[in-house]
């Protein structure tokens, strides 16, 4: 019997152990997970605004020419609120959540398979399964969070949210919007975990520096 996966809880390696009494184990190292040809970032900004602001006049202005983008949020709501906000700029975008039903979620996901919207805005049910090799461009409009403690991040999540980026060996970029101390500390906290510094973008502000460190990506020339 082989079992695999990008993650395994205690509880899946209790069950595993008791299932498979004299098996062989192999986990690769917490700081090896995170993926060589996926660029992390991470940027702070003032308010929910100024999130919106970043994504739509920053890392669209370039990453609408790169391929396809993923943005993820914490709830139903800010995938509604975060929809309306872009398509009244007239991006063309889709979301999905948990609340849709199975012919609904499989008709959004057909459409941004197919290319007819290049932006899909997802709660985190999109971050593990889901595969499509035009996406180079994901963003944590919100850090995950686990259900029972909103001051401690979801590593398996998050992990999995950065995979969505540079699928098939192909080069990505993952963007963290940072807003207030809370979301500082959760990063932190994922960088200690993971044992990787994930480098700050200088200034939400300045159009320069999401177009330098998007070259640096590999995504732009």
């Amino acid at each position: 019997m082989l079992l695999f996966s990008a993650t395994f809880n205690e509880k899946v390696k209790d069950f595993i152990t008791k299932v498979i009494k004299e098996g062989n184990q192999i986990f690769v190292k917490k700081e090896d997970l995170t993926l060589d040809k996926v660029k992390q970032y991470k940027v702070r900004v003032p308010d929910e605004i100024a999130k919106i602001e970043v994504i739509r006049d920053k890392i669209f202005e370039f990453g609408q020419k790169v391929g396809q983008v993923i943005i993820f949020v914490r709830t139903k709501i800010s995938t509604k609120n975060l929809h309306n906000a872009l398509t009244k700029e007239d991006y063309v975008c889709s979301s999905i959540q948990g609340s849709l039903d199975h012919a609904e979620r499989e008709k959004v996901l057909q459409e941004f398979k197919d290319g007819y919207t290049k932006v899909l805005i997802s709660t985190d049910l999109l971050a593990r399964g889901f595969d499509q090799s035009q996406v180079n461009l994901v963003i944590n409009y919100d850090m995950p969070i686990k259900y029972n403690s909103r001051d401690e991040p979801d590593y398996e999540v998050y992990l999995h949210i950065i995979g969505r980026a540079g699928r098939f060996g192909r080069k990505g970029a993952v963007f963290n919007l940072l807003c207030g101390e809370t979301d500082d500390i959760l990063m932190t906290k994922i960088e200690n975990y993971f044992q990787h510094k994930v480098q700050e973008v200088p200034s939400w502000e300045s159009e320069e520096n999401f177009e330098t460190v998007l070259k640096d990506a590999g995504l732009l020339e």
